[in-house]
């Protein structure tokens, strides 16, 4: 099992309200991200040919997040599609759920500027966050 990502709250991720800024959010779902991806696929993986990019995003927030809290977010595989990948986020602070996410990525060669299919290394490494 993958370690949550541990997010360290700077102060310029802080609105005039005291908490998180919204926008700061995709941030740390970005760090989630690569820190899972760096787990399941390692650091020699050809994001260039075998990359993806990110096509859609959708926030639930449900608690604010404050500077001195530490959030752990989880990331899970929601769907495996034949050029797309659907994540789950769950953002907690001490154990709590204060945000939820959702990521669409679509597989793409960035050499040759196309969509590909999943490649199946990338599919069954994250079969393993399937829930």
């Amino acid at each position: 099992m993958i370690q949550p990502a541990k997010i360290q709250v700077r102060f310029a991720d802080i609105d005039v309200m005291g908490h998180v800024n919204n926008a700061v959010y995709l941030s740390y779902f970005e760090m989630t991200r690569v820190h899972y991806f760096q787990e399941l696929l390692g650091l020699t993986w050809d994001w260039k040919a075998h990359g993806v990019l990110l096509v859609r995003n959708e926030i639930d927030y449900i608690r604010p997040i404050l500077i001195e809290h530490t959030p752990e977010i989880t990331m899970f595989l929601e769907d495996i599609g034949s050029k797309s990948i659907r994540l789950n986020y769950e953002v907690k602070v001490n154990g709590e759920i204060y945000t939820k996410g959702v990521s669409v990525m679509v597989t793409f060669d960035s050499i040759a500027h196309k969509t590909i299919p999943v490649p199946e290394e990338m599919k069954t490494a994250m079969e393993k966050l399937k829930r």
